[in-house]
C-alpha cells in the first residue's frame, strides 16, 4: 500500500509528494539514482522516515511497469 505518497493538486503543482510535506517523490527517486542510501536522506531530511524513502520507489517501480516511455 501506498499510503504515504499524496497527489493534492494545491500541493507542489500536483506532483506526487510524500504526505503533502512537499518534497516529491521525483526528487527522492533522484537522490537515491544518484546514489544515497534511505539512511542518508533521512539524515538529510529529517522530515522525511525510511518508509517514506521506500514507498517512494515502490511508486517509482509501479509507475514504471504502468507506462512505457520513448527515451530518445
Amino acid at each position: 500500500m501506498l499510503n504515504r505518497i499524496k497527489i493534492d493538486p494545491n500541493i507542489c503543482e500536483g506532483k506526487p509528494t510524500i504526505r503533502n510535506i512537499r518534497i516529491t517523490v521525483d526528487f527522492v527517486l533522484k537522490l537515491l539514482g544518484d546514489g544515497y542510501t534511505a539512511d542518508e536522506i533521512v539524515k538529510i531530511y529529517p522530515e522525511l522516515e525510511k518508509e517514506d524513502i521506500y514507498q517512494a520507489a515502490k511508486y517509482g517501480a509501479w509507475l514504471a511497469s504502468e507506462k512505457t516511455i520513448a527515451i530518445p
